[in-house]
C-alpha cells in the first residue's frame, strides 16, 4: 500500500481521519462530492464502500491541504492527458477540468 502524501504535516488526516477533518481539508467545490459519495455508500448499507470512499477522499484532502503541491499535481495530470504544457496563468478550475478532476 502506498504511503500517505504528507502524514507528518497533516496528522489530523492520518488513517482513520474523521469525516469533518477530511471535509474541511477539501476544496469547497469538492466537499459536496465527498458527502454525496459517503451518503450513497451509507444509503446502500455498504460499510466497505463507505470506508473505500473515506480513504479515497482522505488522500485527496491530503493533497489539497497543500495548495501549491495540489496545483502542481493537477498541472502534471493535465499536461500528460493533453501532451502540451498548461499556461502558468490558467485558473486551477480550468486545469482540473482538463485533467478530469
Amino acid at each position: 500500500m502506498a504511503a500517505d502524501p504528507s502524514p507528518s504535516m497533516h496528522p489530523y488526516l492520518g488513517r482513520g481521519a474523521s469525516v469533518g477533518a477530511i471535509s474541511t481539508s477539501l476544496l469547497p467545490e469538492d466537499r459536496a462530492r465527498f458527502h454525496e459519495a459517503l451518503d450513497a455508500a451509507r444509503c446502500a448499507g455498504d460499510t466497505e464502500a463507505e470506508q473505500v470512499a473515506l480513504e479515497r477522499w482522505r488522500g485527496i484532502a491530503l493533497l489539497q491541504a497543500d495548495p501549491d503541491r495540489y496545483a502542481a499535481t493537477v498541472r502534471r495530470i493535465a499536461e500528460r492527458k493533453t501532451g502540451r504544457p498548461v499556461p502558468r496563468d490558467e485558473p486551477l478550475s480550468v486545469t482540473r477540468r482538463t485533467a478530469g478532476l
